[in-house]
């Protein structure tokens, strides 16, 4: 990678200059990180135990699994709330290892990862059906239809992150046949790398971009926004990037036609998103749970093929933490409305009640 321009003002979060270079724990590179497991909340038998008794607990009151809230698990609670914490100030990204869902139901399954979540933050809806918990499962979508959620598809997704969340978290119930590899880098490097590389492109990507909403619009709003890719403000730097939703918006007549200089911008951010250098990659196996911040990390998912006997399966969970970073008024078209941490967030659609769904649809 590129060396730092000796003239370089350096900031961190907390106190960044737009169009400065930016250290700290969320600016990494795949070099950091060269053995992923001594990097993994590895749960051990009493913690497993715990949570056993919790989700036992939660589906013998009878409750809504939305309706449940505040629970603390003795060992375990611990060192969930510090993984939220790393994903949200530290690296911007956490993971989980030994959920045991090879012997849970499917409740269970989704009681277990819904009292997990619960220490990250309040889940919100994830498209224009309410989902709660989403099913990431090839239910054969088309990808090659603009509108497509990919995540419904085997296809590849782009690298992108989930806008209308702070965090997004996964966990695997399955995993595919062959591939579904998922990856995931520092936006806040790719940002320190533009600035080495092409620092004209940096005021394109701080500048206007128009995002589509794939047809999930809330009631009032137009089918596109605009929210930039690089967000300075106060003091802090968020990015907001999923290239195929702004070439999507183009459809619209009153979205301004992208140039030269949006493609050649997009063109390098794929680049330093999907370089060794950058970017981490592992195929999550059952019992996996990710946890990425939006606002630093973006993330990628592979192609992949099931079989009768591998069928990729995967739950989703949006979360709004009570006390994340500073947003600008832009997010708002996001986030549901807001900016204010614990209340921003999700993909709200007049006349869909917030559900948990038991399977893909």
């Amino acid at each position: 990678m590129a060396t730092t321009a000796p003239n370089w003002e350096i900031c961190r979060q907390g106190s960044v200059v737009p169009f400065t270079l930016i250290e700290g724990r969320d600016a990494w590179t795949a070099a950091d990180y060269p053995v992923l497991e001594d990097h993994m909340l590895h749960l051990t038998p009493e913690h497993v135990a715990e949570l056993d008794a919790a989700v036992e607990a939660v589906l013998a009151s009878g409750k809504r699994l939305q309706d449940v809230s505040d629970l603390d698990l003795p060992t375990l609670s611990g060192p969930l709330l510090e993984a939220g914490r790393e994903a949200q100030f530290g690296r911007g990204w956490a993971l989980v290892r030994g959920v045991p869902v090879w012997r849970y139901s499917r409740q269970q399954q989704l009681a277990a990862y819904w009292i997990l979540g619960l220490h990250w933050g309040r889940a919100v809806p994830q498209n224009a059906k309410g989902h709660l918990i989403g099913h990431i499962k090839d239910i054969g979508h088309d990808p090659k239809n603009p509108l497509t959620r990919l995540y419904a598809s085997k296809a590849a997704q782009p690298w992108h992150n989930d806008g209308p969340a702070d965090l997004v978290s996964l966990l695997c119930l399955s995993d595919a046949e062959e591939g579904g590899d998922s990856g995931w880098s520092s936006s806040i490097s790719v940002h320190n790398e533009i600035l080495r590389r092409a620092p004209h492109l940096a005021p394109v990507l701080a500048g206007p971009w128009f995002f589509d909403r794939k047809s999930e619009v809330p009631e009032g709003k137009k089918p596109f926004f605009e929210i930039p890719v690089f967000n300075y403000h106060r003091g802090y730097l968020s990015v907001n990037y999923s290239d195929n939703y702004y070439h999507l918006s183009q459809r619209h007549p009153e979205v301004p036609k992208l140039q030269q200089q949006h493609h050649e911008a997009m063109a390098l951010f794929n680049n330093l998103a999907c370089s060794p250098q950058l970017s981490i990659r592992m195929v999550l196996r059952p019992g996996d749970v990710q946890l990425l911040s939006n606002h630093t990390c973006l993330h990628y998912r592979g192609a992949f093929r099931d079989s009768p006997q591998h069928t990729r399966h995967l739950l989703r969970l949006w979360l709004s933490p009570p006390n994340d970073r500073p947003l600008p008024e832009c997010y708002a078209e996001i986030m549901a409305g807001s900016v204010v941490p614990g209340k921003r967030g999700g993909i709200i659609i007049q006349g869909a009640a917030p559900n948990i769904p038991t399977e893909a649809e």
